[in-house]
């Protein structure tokens, strides 16, 4: 009964915000509710349906054009201030030391790269990054491994150095070589 009523509170916003009304979903005033990112539910024909910190929400599918040759995906969803978007990503046109974080999700939804610790391929820092953001992923794969070394968490560094070694192997196997993006 309660489950129902509180998952209706998980609207259309995009950024996680106090709502103004100070019911709760049992009708309690000692609690506001909260409100959350929209949320696709993942479908079979998508590669990816997700959110991250930023508010960010979307989902990937392949476009009607896609090929073997030539994969395209159409990203959908909520910006992080709450826009509607649609983009357009060609595959083979990704650069992991210069992507968005929907590219990289296109990547890795494409290639079924396997999500370290069952969440994600990505640096936990991509979880900052906004619709246009681009970042280098490789460096940032690098200071994540950093981190954990330092932390002695030398487990974790396995994990993530498995997840760099993935997506500079995908870079490699695509073009022949890793120099073409300056991976090496």
């Amino acid at each position: 009964m309660f489950i129902g009523k509180a998952i209706s509170n998980l609207s259309i916003p995009c950024k996680w915000q106090q709502s103004n009304d100070t019911k709760n979903c049992m009708g309690n005033k000692d609690f506001k509710t909260i409100r959350g990112p929209k949320i696709y539910l993942k479908t079979e024909d998508m590669l990816y349906s997700g959110c991250n910190g930023t508010g960010l929400s979307f989902y990937i599918k392949y476009a009607d054009e896609s090929t073997d040759e030539e994969p395209v995906v159409i990203a959908k969803g909520v910006d992080e201030n709450g826009n509607d978007f649609e983009q357009r990503i060609f595959i083979n046109k990704i650069n992991p030391s210069c992507a968005t974080v929907v590219e990289m999700r296109a990547l890795e939804g494409h290639y079924k790269v396997k999500k370290q610790g069952g969440l994600t391929s990505l640096p936990l820092s991509s979880g900052e990054l906004g619709l246009n953001d681009r970042a280098n992923f490789i460096s940032m794969f690098e200071q994540c491994i950093g981190d954990m070394k330092k932390l002695g968490r030398y487990d974790l560094t396995l994990l993530w150095m498995k997840s760099m070694d993935t997506y500079l192997s995908l870079t490699k196997n695509k073009y022949g070589q890793q120099e073409k993006f300056g991976l090496q």
